[in-house]
């Protein structure tokens, strides 16, 4: 399947765009800052995904792949994509805005190998962080044009090199700067794709919805399209079960708000059926699955792997990962899906084990084939 690049960049179009010339960082807040691209003859349609798979969900809820860096890359979400038979919004890994307007050349192209991705990844969104409105802006431009279907901001990742940089979970401490990138990330998309946010119930405690204005409101008052609630604050990162009551009350500040913006959950999703039951009982609009996904490529399907079927699937996920990040990232990456994909199963210690020992590509696949 073609990944969708640079080269590739209406939202429905298959002929290639070529990129006429390579741009050196100028001052300019333009996008041609980061690439000059022909764009003449392509007519991109302005759609809501999110509302439309509502609309076309007829009742079910909306699900999706959350981001998780060293995760969610182009060669996990194809293979997932791949087996799936349960329509799903797919994220991207989580991108710097201001890796990919400020950094060298090179360090520009690497960030836009996160932006890869295939046509049977659809519906997808392009997630950024970034504390910089001008940066949101440039990317969520970026975005729309190389064909994705929506841009999110990231405003919920406890990382502290993240936090630093005032982006990630800090906005929740400045509602204010929130505001202005999701502003941002409109006037970016010119309208011809959705912005939304992934965010949490609050920072050290659940500020959604305080005496003064809470920080659902703050958000809701800028009209993004969607915002994922991860049903925990900040301080407890992932410690605590999540609070899917907070979920239902989103969706009652929502609607006393009289707001269009969907509300989704997220949070100890451990499956598409609990995914359905958790929106049932709270009327969220959605739920977004993450840790679900390890080791688990037919999470949205019906259908249940055996162990030989597994193994095929994690020899076709090691096999595109070189292909398609084998120059650009590490392949101990690829050593956090081993166990995972082999959990739960018999007979598969030393198996196991072995994976973990190897270097490459090769040496991987080498052992799984072994087996037969």
């Amino acid at each position: 399947m073609k990944k969708r690049s640079l080269v590739d960049m209406s939202p429905r179009a298959i002929p290639k765009i070529p990129i006429t010339k390579i741009a050196k960082p100028s001052s300019n807040i333009q996008l041609d800052l980061l690439f000059i691209i022909s764009i003449s003859g392509i007519v991109v349609n302005m759609s809501n995904f999110w509302q439309e798979m509502k609309v076309k969900n007829n009742g079910e809820p909306i699900l999706c792949l959350a981001p998780m860096a060293d995760v969610t890359d182009s060669a996990f979400r194809h293979i997932i994509s791949k087996y799936s038979s349960i329509s799903h919004v797919t994220y991207t890994e989580f991108v710097s805005a201001d890796g990919l307007c400020l950094a060298p050349l090179e360090g520009r192209k690497k960030l836009l190998k996160d932006l890869e991705f295939s046509e049977i990844e659809r519906p997808i969104v392009a997630q950024f962080f970034t504390s910089k409105p001008e940066n949101m802006e440039r990317v969520a431009r970026l975005a729309a044009e190389l064909g994705f279907d929506g841009v999110d901001i990231n405003m919920g990742c406890p990382d502290k090199s993240i936090e630093k940089q005032g982006a990630g979970a800090a906005l929740i401490k400045n509602p204010k700067l929130a505001r202005e990138l999701i502003r941002a990330a409109k006037i970016g998309v010119q309208n011809k794709i959705p912005v939304s946010v992934k965010t949490r119930l609050g920072y050290n405690k659940d500020e959604l919805d305080p005496p003064a204005d809470g920080w659902l409101p703050e958000l809701l008052a800028e009209e993004p399209a969607a915002i994922i609630l991860h049903a925990r604050t900040r301080k407890e990162m992932s410690l605590v079960p999540a609070r899917w009551e907070r979920i239902k009350r989103a969706v009652e500040i929502r609607d006393n708000l009289k707001s269009e913006t969907l509300i989704l959950g997220n949070g100890d999703v451990v499956d598409t059926d609990d995914a359905r039951r958790k929106c049932r009982e709270t009327g969220a609009d959605g739920a977004m699955l993450g840790r679900a996904v390890f080791g688990n490529a037919c999470l949205f399907s019906n259908h249940k792997p055996n162990l030989e079927e597994k193994l095929q699937i994690l020899k076709e996920h090691i096999q595109l990962f070189h292909k398609n990040l084998g120059q650009v990232k590490s392949f101990a990456i690829m050593k956090k899906h081993f166990k995972a994909y082999l959990a739960g199963y018999e007979g598969v210690f030393d198996l196991k084990n072995k994976l973990m020992e190897t270097n490459n590509a090769e040496e991987a696949v080498s052992l799984i084939n072994a087996l037969k």
